[in-house]
């Protein structure tokens, strides 16, 4: 079976990427100079809180750090390793040298636009985290989809339903439980009618997508204004408390961060473990791999293609369903009218970001709620950058992916084409 399976040969630094990405981290050294290192002022100081507000497991001590000294360092290691790169190359440590080194130069930012001053670190990581969580899910619901050989384009109207679904009947039972159960339903339904259209009538993937999405909105909408917000208790659900762990909220620093939360984060960090497992090391995931790569001869195989797309696609929405459910079971409290506001889509882009694999997504994912967490934070600092920039940042790194600057994307082959059973 492992035959069917392309190995795709890891592709080689060429002479003009080597070149280009020396330039870019030449750049960035250029850019932490003139905007940082230049205008810093050389006695300040930088304070670093380490813990988020509001938790006392696992606090630390702030992080003073003198303003000047460190953004010198930090710029003479992103410049050094852009002349090594010109010079002799990385290899194929390239792209996770340039990606250190974008995340130095937004370390140095944080540095220059705190300096004198105060910034909560732990509570900008954690509130990032915290944004990432439904972009997390929708980027998992879209690469297990994907995988199949299917394209999901309507996550963001199965997320809607999940969300106003959840809170529906989590208001009228008062039970959270019910209401996830309700959710992870209401995607499960909208992911089978993706299904049906798209795998057993072959309709256009993008076409299926789409019509769910406009009907997962306007029916959402027509529940919410005509019942939800008139009658206030049907729209009133109990929220996942915060539970920390034992022993692992404790950790200095991370454990604030990642172990004092509620189920729909723990679930995320155990869905991303199982995923990465299950896809790319086991003989379920080679399966659906191969049906997502090369259909006809999985059939050929004695694989069910049919079945397993149907199977990844329901998978599928009971993510996205999930994922729904965050926003008002585990985040705000209530429903809005399209209160996801894109994530689906966001986590889409996520998805190819991250190059069709759980890690990558969910990595992807994480970027793009530290950024959408970071323009008002740093507001609140005085900053003159406009949230829109920061907020765009991620979405221009996606297009630098798609256009090969780092690399080609590995989409796999038969992503979006149905299968005619010969």
């Amino acid at each position: 079976m492992a035959e069917i399976i392309v190995h795709r040969k890891v592709e080689e630094i060429t002479p003009r990427r080597k070149y280009t990405i020396a330039v870019v981290l030449l750049l960035i050294a250029g850019l932490m100079t003139g905007l940082f290192v230049v205008t810093a002022s050389h006695d300040a100081f930088t304070t670093f809180g380490l813990t988020p507000g509001g938790i006392t497991r696992g606090s630390v001590p702030d992080l003073v750090l003198p303003t000047l000294e460190v953004l010198i360092g930090l710029t003479v290691l992103v410049g050094l390793a852009g002349i090594y790169q010109l010079f002799k190359g990385f290899g194929r440590f390239t792209n996770l040298v340039l990606g250190l080194s974008f995340f130095l130069f937004i370390f140095a930012l944080l540095i220059w636009t705190a300096s004198g001053k105060s910034l909560n670190l732990g509570g900008l990581l954690k509130g990032s985290l915290l944004l990432a969580v439904p972009i997390a899910l929708g980027a998992l619901s879209g690469v297990m989809s994907e995988r199949s050989g299917v394209v999901n384009i309507a996550i963001e109207g199965m997320m809607l339903m999940g969300a106003m679904t959840g809170a529906l009947f989590g208001s009228i039972t008062k039970n959270f439980w019910i209401g996830l159960g309700t959710a992870l339903l209401a995607g499960l339904l909208m992911a089978a009618i993706h299904a049906v259209l798209s795998i057993k009538y072959k309709v256009d993937q993008i076409i299926s997508g789409t019509v769910i999405n406009i009907f997962g909105a306007g029916l959402s909408s027509f529940i919410s204004s005509k019942f939800m917000q008139t009658y206030e208790y049907l729209n009133n659900p109990p929220i996942f408390p915060r539970v920390p762990i034992p022993v692992l909220a404790d950790i200095p620093f991370l454990g604030p961060i990642f172990f004092n939360n509620n189920i729909f984060v723990y679930v995320l960090m155990i869905l991303l473990i199982v995923m990465q497992i299950a896809l790319f090391q086991t003989r379920w995931g080679l399966r659906l791999r191969s049906v997502g790569e090369h259909p006809k001869a999985a059939d050929t195989l004695g694989i069910n293609v049919i079945r397993t797309r149907y199977m990844a696609v329901l998978l599928s929405g009971l993510i996205a369903g999930f994922g729904g459910a965050y926003f008002t079971l585990g985040s705000i409290g209530r429903f809005e009218e399209l209160m996801t506001a894109g994530k689906g889509f966001i986590g889409l882009a996520s998805m190819i970001f991250g190059n069709w694999s759980p890690v990558g997504a969910v990595s992807a994912s994480l970027l793009f709620g530290f950024f959408e967490n970071l323009g008002p934070s740093l507001s609140l600092l005085g900053s003159k950058i406009p949230n829109q920039f920061t907020s765009m940042l991620p979405y221009i790194a996606t297009m630098v992916i798609l256009a090969g600057v780092v690399g080609r994307g590995q989409v796999p082959a038969a992503d979006g084409v149905p299968y005619e059973k010969e």
